[in-house]
């Protein structure tokens, strides 16, 4: 019966790491494969585009990062431990709406107010809320080194 057990609980080992090394190789694939292609665009789009959807874009973009910011205060509010992934794509969004606030509109007198919105507020946050998960994945021990066991 033990010996099943443990025959069991190694079998389901070799299968987790199967499926992390799995996932690992797909995501390393598709760095790979982005690279020739953020290449490509550099090359070849235009410097400017005219667009259609300007206002659906940015309106979309801003509902979702409402909702991940959202979410992730309800759920730090109710001491969730899923909070870690809505705080996390909270963080990229906002370090994302910096970005492009800032490329759309250098060359133009508005880019002023985009560099000061991107160094006041959605930086320092986007710094904040990644730093603050990464002290609570530090204190579950899931945040690497060595409160971590490599699988």
């Amino acid at each position: 019966m033990l010996s099943a057990t443990i025959r069991d609980s190694g079998a389901q080992a070799t299968r987790v790491e199967r499926r992390r090394r799995r996932a690992i190789a797909l995501v390393a694939l598709s760095a790979l494969a982005l690279a020739p292609w953020t290449v490509q665009l550099g090359l070849t789009l235009p410097s400017s585009h005219r667009v259609h959807a300007w206002r659906a874009a940015w309106v979309g973009f801003d509902v979702l990062l409402l909702g991940a910011l959202s979410t992730t205060a309800v759920l730090a509010w109710r001491s969730s431990r899923a909070v870690v992934l809505p705080a996390m794509a909270s963080a990229t969004l906002l370090a994302c709406d910096a970005w492009f606030d800032v490329a759309l509109d250098f060359g133009t007198p508005e880019v002023w107010g985009a560099v000061a919105s991107a160094a006041f507020v959605e930086l320092p946050l986007a710094g904040y809320i990644f730093l603050r998960t990464y002290r609570r994945l530090q204190a579950t021990g899931h945040a690497g080194g060595e409160h971590c066991e490599r699988r």
